[in-house]
């Protein structure tokens, strides 16, 4: 099973974008974020067409998380647990069952917390609380499940080409890494960092400065996966190239291959 998470930054904007590459790149599962879009405005057709099931949680212009699954979505849940008066679409999950074994997809546009300090700061700490106590459950739960998408967190110096100009970024604040960790050693295993140790592998350039010319990147989207997953991880890859091309998002896929 091949699964990527790709932050496509406006499924309208990039709709001929995303497409193309879902012919050419052919993933069993794309996780998406940043959707930008409404549940009943969401262009649904041009995935169905390319043997898609679609599942969103969605809002009008902003934020905004897609499941697409060649195999039928199970158990679709929308919103992350612990704050009912949450009103942003950050959160989706459902599970997918493959040739041998069922696996949760949980895709996650986790909240960019700048400026910090402040209240969209606190906003995502409390968010990645929220997603701590999801994380232990879905532990708990004993089976294969991914937690999947843009955390907008910059888990190690390395993780950047210029880490020096994130210092008092929200996403490199000590805080954030402190929030990260701790999720990770309730026992995932962060799938990309599992098989590539090396420094200079981003998956995000910012449009402006000639970023994606100068490599001047970041790597803030990560899959983590429980220990059942991780047993059935077969390899990881950023698919980089794709920044390059016409009207990119300035995120880039993340892929794993699951033996499942």
């Amino acid at each position: 099973m091949r699964i990527a998470t790709f932050n496509i930054n406006g499924v309208k904007a990039r709709l001929g974008a995303v497409t193309e590459w879902l012919d050419t790149a052919a993933p069993d599962v794309a996780l998406l974020q940043e959707i930008k879009s409404a549940d009943d405005a969401f262009p649904r057709e041009p995935f169905e067409e390319r043997g898609y099931n679609v599942a969103t949680h969605g809002q009008k212009g902003f934020n905004g998380v897609a499941i697409l699954s060649k195999r039928p979505l199970e158990d679709i849940t929308r919103g992350l647990p612990g704050d009912d008066g949450d009103e942003q679409a950050r959160w989706i999950e459902a599970t997918v069952m493959g040739e041998r074994e069922a696996v949760r997809l949980c895709c996650l546009y986790l909240p960019n917390g700048n400026p910090a300090p402040g209240p969209k700061y606190d906003y995502k700490l409390a968010w990645m609380a929220r997603l701590e106590a999801r994380a232990d459950a879905l532990l708990a739960a004993e089976t294969p499940a991914i937690m999947a998408g843009d955390y907008n967190v910059i888990p190690q110096d390395e993780d950047a080409a210029r880490p020096e100009a994130w210092k008092k970024d929200a996403l490199a604040l000590p805080q954030t890494r402190a929030a990260f960790r701790r999720i990770v050693n309730l026992g995932f295993t962060e799938a990309f960092r599992a098989r590539v140790r090396a420094p200079g592998h981003y998956s995000f350039w910012d449009y402006q400065g000639g970023a994606w010319n100068r490599n001047d990147g970041i790597r803030i989207d990560h899959l983590l996966l429980t220990p059942q997953a991780a047993d059935l991880m077969t390899e990881t890859s950023i698919e980089s190239d794709l920044r390059g091309r016409t009207k990119p998002s300035d995120h880039v896929p993340v892929w794993i291959t699951l033996d499942a």
